[in-house]
């Protein structure tokens, strides 16, 4: 059984990562802590029906719509899409991790990603871990 705390060391050394909800509106937490991972070198893959690019990288209408070679995907929507985005994950083969940012959590929907083999982090900051293990 891996622990929390090995599962943040973990999505820290992740790569590339799909952000869904990622917003183009400066200011907002779903723009600022994805813009601060790219800045520290991750490849961030923005998920965002209503934007075209975001941080100049091509934004994609949904998780389903990424190419293969997610190594994490972050989640910056309400709990109550969770069970859907778990769906999504679950339709692929490389997504290992799903992180659930500060206020979200689902824990069915949790557990069912568990069941099938993906590790989830609920209700944490990614941009925090970053920056304290860092």
């Amino acid at each position: 059984m891996t622990t929390e705390d090995e599962l943040v060391r973990t999505a820290l050394d992740s790569e590339r990562i799909a952000v869904v909800g990622c917003s183009s509106t400066p200011g907002k937490d779903a723009h600022e802590i994805p813009k601060y991972l790219d800045v520290h070198g991750y490849d961030i893959v923005p998920v965002n029906p209503f934007a075209e690019e975001i941080f100049g990288r091509r934004a994609y209408d949904s998780l389903d719509d990424v190419p293969d070679g997610i190594d994490l995907v972050d989640v910056f929507r309400p709990s109550e899409e969770v069970s859907g985005i778990v769906d999504s994950v679950l339709d692929r083969d490389d997504v290992d991790l799903l992180w659930l940012q500060l206020g979200i959590r689902d824990d069915d929907a949790a557990a069912r990603a568990r069941d099938e083999g993906v590790a989830v982090v609920q209700d944490r900051c990614l941009k925090v871990e970053h920056a304290r293990h860092r």
